[in-house]
């Protein structure tokens, strides 16, 4: 409802903690959608604080228009809506996902210039499900390593009771090991010359 449509807001004293209610019988609230967001309003040290970033990266993600704030104070310092915090964190996890701040602006500026919402919400679907095809194939190799990784350090568990005095190059004919055993590849590895 626009601003001009609302009622004027009736506070009853004693309704907020005294500090707030001084605050805001400072100046006139007009609506309580501008009471709430009064209180709601963090300021950038606080936002780093809430999300991990650093106020450096909050300032580079706003230079990059990834991020607006909703005000400024007084003294001139940013303030942040609460979705700011929803806004750093879908950042983070695009940034999790491989996408650099640039491919990032880019599907911003893509989305803010849609002619559609189906159009936008179908773009946005396609990266989504590209991604996902791609991390899929990351786990599958990921799954695989590990597996390797866990062959070699059983198959390596046991060369601590090799006799001391045994020369490296013995290794390729070890007698430790039963000889169906398949060594890994990462064992095999450092063993090629």
């Amino acid at each position: 409802m626009a601003d001009h449509h609302r009622l004027p807001l009736i506070r009853r004293p004693g309704a907020l903690p005294p500090a707030e209610e001084a605050a805001l019988a400072e100046s006139p609230v007009r609506s309580l959608d501008e009471a709430r967001e009064r209180r709601d309003l963090m300021q950038v040290g606080d936002l780093a604080r809430e999300t991990g970033k650093t106020v450096r990266a909050i300032h580079l993600y706003e230079e990059l228009g990834l991020l607006m704030p909703a005000a400024r104070s007084k003294g001139g310092f940013r303030l942040y809506a609460a979705e700011a915090l929803l806004r750093i964190r879908w950042i983070g996890k695009l940034q999790d996902m491989g996408f650099s701040l640039g491919d990032i602006q880019t599907i911003v500026r893509q989305w803010e210039h849609a002619a559609s919402a189906p159009g936008a919400m179908k773009r946005m679907r396609d990266a989504y499900a590209r991604k996902l095809e791609e991390t899929r194939a990351q786990r599958m190799r990921l799954e695989a390593l590990e597996c390797e990784l866990e062959a070699s350090v059983d198959y390596l568990d046991t060369c601590d009771v090799c006799d001391p005095q045994r020369l490296l190059s013995a290794c390729d004919r070890c007698d430790l090991h039963a000889k169906d055993l398949n060594v890994p590849e990462l064992v095999l590895g450092f063993r090629a010359h």
